[in-house]
């Protein structure tokens, strides 16, 4: 087994869920993001589901690519359907099962974790950037830590704003989209001082 490159590990989780954070800087996972982020509970708890789901998925993929596909890559993209959606339904008869309040709070969303695009991003990002598998489980944890932190930066302004009084004209989804785009444009400057300081 190659040795590991700490340097390297850091750098990878950092981009993921900083520099290029799958939110923020790429657009993946909107639906939890503008849905589920009225709450910064809820939105812990459904950023800590997303983490364990891009894990799982990480693993899979890594498993999948270096001893089922190496052969037949037309099958990678529904091999990696199969695997989110088992893993998703998984994390939802778990979580109703210990604890049934967060699964209403959750609702439609954590179904929904099937068709988040963002997990299927990761697979397919850290296929295309032939990654092994602790660089995989790596850029996983970063990308859900990422797409936690933009959760819950949604969610703690959204609960900010419910104090305030705002225009009628801004009140609702304007000023979460308003929110999402000031928040995109600040991680888009983290870019800058990655490139920099590689």
């Amino acid at each position: 087994m190659p040795e590991v490159d700490w340097r390297e590990l850091v750098w990878i989780f950092v981009a993921a869920s900083v520099v290029n954070n799958f939110t923020l800087s790429y657009f993946l996972g909107l639906c939890p993001f503008l849905g589920v982020s009225g709450r910064i509970e809820t939105a812990v708890r459904m950023g800590l589901a997303n983490i364990f789901v891009m894990v799982v998925t990480s693993v899979c993929a890594w498993f999948l690519n270096t001893f089922v596909l190496p052969h037949a890559p037309y099958l990678r993209l529904i091999a990696f359907i199969v695997v989110i959606a088992s893993t998703v339904q998984f994390v939802e008869m778990a979580i109703k099962k210990l604890s049934p309040a967060l699964f209403r709070a959750l609702g439609i969303f954590l179904p929904l974790i099937t068709t988040n695009c963002a997990i299927l991003g990761l697979a397919l990002f850290q296929t295309n950037r032939g990654y092994g598998f602790v660089e995989g489980i790596v850029f996983a944890l970063g990308a859900g830590v990422g797409l936690t932190l933009a959760l819950v930066l949604m969610a703690g302004i959204r609960e900010e704003n419910e104090l305030a009084s705002l225009p009628e004209a801004l009140k609702g989804a304007a000023m979460s989209f308003l929110i999402a785009g000031i928040l995109s444009l600040t991680f888009m400057g983290f870019a800058g001082l990655f490139s920099s300081a590689a």
